[in-house]
């Protein structure tokens, strides 16, 4: 059989004569393409750090400016105003390669050069690092930019007017393509040499820069260079990563008083008093004293938050992750590009490979605010070949340099499906023709395989002793290193979920099946689980320790593109080409799970069961208006709706409660989240005049726009470093370090989060033009409630014309229905949309 000769590498017997070897020439062909893929890969990750780590210079850059030093030599023109000269000087004597004066004077010149072209990248690195630390851009209305941030932003005509283009800027040197090559690199020489003479920009700097070029300004100066770095040679994804500022930490006065702002309309006067008077005992005795210590961890760690964030809030949790901790994903919901599934799932599965691909040799673009400020791409390491390995006291995320296979789960068994013949990635249909022989394949599932993921799904501890005791050796280890080690987990499932726009109910069990499944056909651990359903309908369940839902998103989008308008399909669903039949089947993964193992999985199971049992989710499209709409109210869109799910969540409860909404650091090194505390006094003001319905429309409507300006005013403090919540939970955890007590903090810390929310982020990378293809829609995602008496609550503003809601209780909770929130939400959007007396016509 072809499979037995690719699996076997070699196969000996012992006779009398010796030992008789007998080798494949198939599988030892297969060895050594393996290993030239892996030197391939190796080597463009050394390429990649060479590149990386002289960013925005170079090598080209570089020999630019070893032949103008050589250049303006020749000329006798001594840019270097003596330097070389005194290296020339500092050279040892002797033989051996400085024998020559003409040597001697050539290396010179190239260590000058180099030094030069080494100062340049620091020089505009720490420019770039300062401008990128400025974020008053963010608080300032449209048409109403002051100065400083028109300078800050400086558009790029200001180059091409001056007659001058770059291929690179700066720091690179080279000056590739552009007029009056010797005036800038004598300009460019004559400064740095002045910055290594004097330690940093002078007025003679300046001086020396206008003598060349009477169109230059120093205000200009700062900022021409930051647009043209980060609008010229091509960034690689982590090209910016080492230009990033800092989070910075926010002084204790602020945000303590950022603090008793957000609670202010959640208390009465008694108890905003008591917490009063414990912030100000904090603030004078407790405080000083923990923030020396984050402020120190702030100027040592590149980021003094994301590490304690990833450790105690998700790999110290013991809690099951399912419901609890992972979210999940959904497909295109108005079009179906075939109904079947295995070919639905080869053409994603390698769209997601190219992705990685993509990804290990930094050909993704950063992703950057507004075009011009790039976001920090961490988070985008761990997305593949990344596990979640259960502690007892503490998880673990095992990340791999590569993976080259698989785990796919179908009725109850495992499989190792590889994505690789040899170092060729496998095509489509011949994944499609791999994921068919799994469908079709009768075998029943071994004793306990059945529900073995359960334990994913199940109480942390039981897990990490159950690995232990029955998984850390033999066939059981064997298998479990199979999943663990793959790229990410693949769920055939064997019932089939949509969206059908007739049925509203459809969207919430398809959302169901992605959040928990039936509990035992996810692995949870993994980074993420691709779920395909019996019609060719798909989705993810995603794990959330290694990074936050954006960064999904990037994936999905670009999968999702790459499926539907790259990759494409036969006109009977299968997907384009012609499958090798001599490929190796899956490999089916072989356990031998003892009795006492098997109650352990049906006690993670009932955890698991009761957990997703007690969910309610309540998922919907509201149609009536979008983005487009909603621009007309002269508001943000994310803060039209926080403002009406204040609104709903009154009617709904008749009280309002702390919110939680989760915006993004990610404009700082290594930045996840912040929370941006929804409730306000501005909205609950406009909430209550609401209610009361006694108001003049045009009252309404001051309040609305004076809660709207307050939202949008605190998601911009959490989005530049000054949030309240992160910085308290790194007090808190070094008050525990330091074993101080802090009632404020202990208090602070306790509080429930009874609505939680977010916003889906879409449309990061334009994969496809979504006006011209308007059905093209991801309904987003979702998650669980946080508290037990809560709503958990995602929307994704789904282009102009519509919202996807995904809302989330708990049926133990006789507070909460996730159905009649719903409602409400539906009637605050409408409501505060007639305020401004605007219709979906006029949009």
């Amino acid at each position: 059989m072809a499979e037995a000769h690719q699996a076997v590498a070699f196969q000996f017997t012992v006779t009398p004569d010796g030992v008789d070897f007998r080798l494949s020439r198939e599988a030892l062909k297969h060895i050594y393409l393996s290993g030239i893929n892996s030197w391939k890969k190796r080597l463009i990750r050394i390429k990649n750090g060479i590149l990386r780590g002289v960013y925005p210079g170079s090598p080209t850059s570089w020999l630019v400016v070893v032949m103008a030093t050589v250049g303006s030599s020749y000329c006798k023109v001594d840019i270097s105003m003596g330097l070389v000269c005194y290296i020339q000087r500092c050279l040892p004597k002797g033989c051996g390669p400085y024998r020559t004066p003409h040597t001697r004077a050539l290396l010179s010149m190239a260590i000058f050069s180099t030094g030069v072209w080494m100062m340049g990248i620091f020089f505009f690195r720490q420019t770039l690092k300062l401008l990128l630390s400025y974020h008053g851009w963010m608080f300032e209305m449209h048409g109403q930019t002051s100065h400083f941030t028109k300078v800050w932003a400086v558009s790029r005509s200001q180059w091409t007017g001056s007659g001058i283009w770059f291929e690179t800027l700066g720091a690179s040197f080279g000056v590739l393509s552009w007029r009056g090559e010797a005036g800038m690199i004598l300009c460019l020489a004559h400064c740095f040499v002045l910055v290594l003479r004097v330690g940093g920009p002078t007025p003679q700097v300046f001086a020396v820069c206008f003598h060349y070029f009477p169109w230059f300004s120093p205000e200009t100066f700062s900022a021409q260079i930051c647009v043209r770095l980060l609008s010229s040679r091509r960034p690689m994804l982590y090209s910016f990563q080492t230009s990033l500022p800092k989070l910075p930490v926010p002084s204790v006065p602020a945000t303590v008083q950022r603090y008793l702002e957000s609670v202010r309309p959640l208390l009465d006067d008694e108890e905003y008093y008591r917490m009063e008077t414990l912030a100000k005992e904090f603030q004078d005795k407790t405080a000083p004293r923990l923030q020396k210590y984050l402020v120190l961890k702030s100027w040592w760690a590149t980021n003094y938050v994301s590490d304690w964030w990833e450790e105690y809030v998700y790999l110290r949790s013991r809690a099951p992750l399912v419901v609890n901790s992972n979210y999940y994903v959904m497909d295109f919901v108005l079009i179906n590009n075939t109904n079947i599934q295995a070919a639905r799932l080869g053409n994603v599965v390698h769209a997601m490979i190219m992705y990685r691909r993509k990804l290990d040799r930094e050909e993704i673009k950063p992703v950057m605010a507004l075009g011009i400020v790039p976001m920090c791409s961490y988070q985008m390491e761990r997305m593949f070949n990344t596990t979640r390995i259960p502690g007892k006291e503490s998880d673990l995320l095992q990340h791999l340099s590569d993976s080259r296979h698989v785990a796919v789960y179908h009725k109850g068994r495992f499989f190792k499906v590889w994505l690789y013949e040899g170092s060729r990635l496998l095509k489509p249909c011949d994944l499609e023709m791999q994921f068919q022989r799994i469908l079709d394949d009768p075998s029943p599932p071994q004793p306990g395989e059945e529900k073995l993921a359960a334990l994913t799904a199940g109480g942390r501890v039981e897990w990490a002793q159950a690995r232990q005791a029955f998984f850390s050796s033999g066939k059981n280890k064997a298998a479990l290193d199979a999943i663990e080690r793959a790229a990410f987990f693949v769920a055939l499932d064997e019932e089939s979920h949509h969206y059908d726009p007739d049925d509203e109910a459809s969207l919430s069990l398809y959302g169901k099946a992605l959040l928990h499944g039936n509990c035992y056909n996810r692995w949870f651990d993994k980074s993420f689980t691709v779920i395909a359903f019996k019609n060719g309908q798909l989705g993810l369940n995603t794990e959330h320790a290694w990074a936050d839902a954006p960064i999904i998103g990037h994936l999905w989008e670009f999968v999702l593109g790459t499926d539907t308008f790259h990759l494409g399909y036969t006109e009977t669903g299968h997907c384009l080409g012609k499958p090798n039949p001599m490929l190796a089947a899956p490999q089916r993964l072989q356990w031998d799970i003892p009795e006492q193992c098997r109650a352990v999985i049906e006690s993670a199971y009932r955890v698991a069961t009761a957990l997703a049992d007690d969910v309610e989710l309540y998922c919907f499209q509201f149609l009536p208006f979008g983005k487009g709409l909603i621009k007309k109210c002269r508001t943000s869109p994310d803060a039209f709706v926080q403002i009406a799910l204040q609104l709903a969540h009154f009617r709904d409860r008749g009280k309002f409660c702390l919110t939680y909404e989760a915006s993004m650091t990610r404009m700082f090194r290594e930045g996840r989240t912040e929370t941006v505390r929804s409730c306000t006094s501005e909205s609950t003001a406009f909430v209550q005049a609401m209610v009361e319905g006694s108001h003049m429309k045009a009252d309404l409507q001051d309040l609305f726009r004076k809660a709207s300006k307050k939202h949008q005013n605190m998601y911009r403090l959490a989005m530049t470093g000054a949030g309240i919540d992160r910085h308290l939970f790194c007090l808190y955890l070094v008050s525990k370090y330091l074993g101080v007590s802090s009632p404020f903090l202990a208090e602070v810390l306790s509080e429930p989060w009874r609505l939680s929310t977010s916003q889906i982020a879409q449309f990061q990378i334009r994969m496809f033009d979504p006006d011209q293809y308007p059905n093209h829609l991801g309904a987003g995602g979702g998650f669980g409630p946080v508290a037990d008496d809560g709503y958990g609550v995602s929307y994704m503003i789904a282009g102009e014309n519509t919202i996807f809601f995904h809302i989330s209780s708990k049926f133990s909770s006789s507070e909460t229905n996730a159905q009649r929130f719903g409602k409400h939400i539906r009637q605050a959007l409408l409501d505060i949309a007639d305020l401004f007396q605007v219709s979906k016509a006029d949009s």
